[in-house]
């Protein structure tokens, strides 16, 4: 996710934070002094650091569910909202998803417990009252704020994880395609109801989560769709075959030309030997224009160490491998030869003719 720097990692999951969350945290922080002094911008600001670790080990729990059916989580992202851990691939069944989604409550439940044991052993008194900003203890406090985002984690609104319970419960019975978009459908109907609620009572960060709901839910079931859509499908099946390269010492100046003769954005570049150099796409060309001038030479101003995909790479781990790269296309290689180009272009096309004729 842009926007979001690393600050850990444990068990080869990246930590990151989103640039909002230290936004935030400023933003309360000037709020509680403008109000009550110093004492309690520190207050607020500790409280908001403890809350935000209690949400990172909820989402360790998904972590932990999802390494025990071999699922690795590349990084967990905080954000102002809560947090996202991103994992590198759907379960295979429904009854995994349901156990993954499921341990982040129960890690946060665990939580609740601890802290209830705290209170209640520090002769304070359980209160669910004024969570953040209220005058119960700091303990009353942390309290309150886990029992509350166990409840609001558990609505049935997808992608949160009630609603990733709900939508293995329906893949169950109906299939992970018309699940997913079943369940995507109740999350961003209850997003939009958030939303007007939100507006209604003037809860501007219900407003904020209500969007990241109605985004993420769209974002999902489209990604689902797209691989269920991929299933089955090589590189070979989907790259384009008739390309043209350009030598990695000829001119801008001949690559302008090229560019315009046809309908082709996105250029290997090859050496003498035919061998892939990197790749040339039509913005590495005009940053170079505009900053070597057209007699400048193609490796000048080509993308270079530019990762090949083999023909016989599966339909989702070579679309990883394609975003990953920020790259249009990549090059297609098989036993040293170039074969072909696999663009982002090509596979929608694939995806939309595969999708309409089902």
């Amino acid at each position: 996710m842009r926007w979001s720097f690393r600050i850990g990692q444990v068990a080869g999951t990246d930590i990151k934070v989103h640039l909002t969350f230290p936004l935030l945290l400023v933003w309360a922080a000037i709020a509680a002094y403008k109000q009550a002094g110093v004492p309690a911008a520190i207050d607020l600001t500790l409280f908001l650091l403890a809350l935000f670790a209690c949400v990172l080990v909820h989402e360790f729990g998904h972590i932990g569910m999802a390494r025990r059916f071999g699922v690795r989580t590349p990084d967990v992202i905080l954000l102002p909202i809560g947090g996202v851990a991103r994992i590198e691939r759907m379960p295979d069944e429904p009854r995994q998803e349901l156990l993954i989604a499921l341990a982040g409550p129960a890690v946060t439940l665990g939580i609740a417990a601890v802290l209830f044991v705290l209170t209640l052993a520090t002769g304070l008194r359980p209160s669910l009252q004024d969570p953040v900003v209220g005058q119960q203890s700091f303990i009353v406090r942390l309290l309150a704020v886990n029992i509350y985002l166990l409840l609001f984690n558990l609505l049935p609104v997808f992608p949160m994880d009630g609603g990733r319970v709900l939508r293995a419960l329906l893949a169950h019975r109906l299939g992970l395609a018309r699940g997913t978009r079943i369940a995507g459908a109740i999350g961003q109907a209850a997003a939009i109801g958030m939303g007007l609620y939100g507006f209604a009572a003037g809860l501007p960060m219900l407003m904020l989560v209500a969007v990241f709901v109605f985004l993420g839910a769209g974002a999902e079931t489209s990604a689902v769709e797209t691989r269920l859509a991929g299933e089955g499908i090589q590189v070979s099946q989907m790259m384009v075959t008739n390309f043209l390269t350009i030598p990695i010492h000829a001119t801008l100046s001949q690559a302008v030309d090229l560019l315009l003769s046809g309908e082709q954005r996105e250029f290997p570049v090859v050496d003498n030997l035919g061998r892939v150099e990197g790749m040339l796409t039509r913005d590495s060309l005009i940053r170079g224009l505009h900053a070597n001038g057209p007699g400048a030479t193609v490796g000048e101003a080509m993308a270079a160490g530019v990762p090949a995909v083999a023909p016989t790479l599966g339909f989702q781990e070579a679309l990883d491998r394609l975003r990953s790269s920020g790259l249009p296309a990549l090059p297609v290689v098989d036993g040293g030869s170039l074969v072909g180009l696999l663009t982002l272009d090509n596979i929608t096309d694939l995806l939309m003719v595969r999708r309409a004729t089902r």
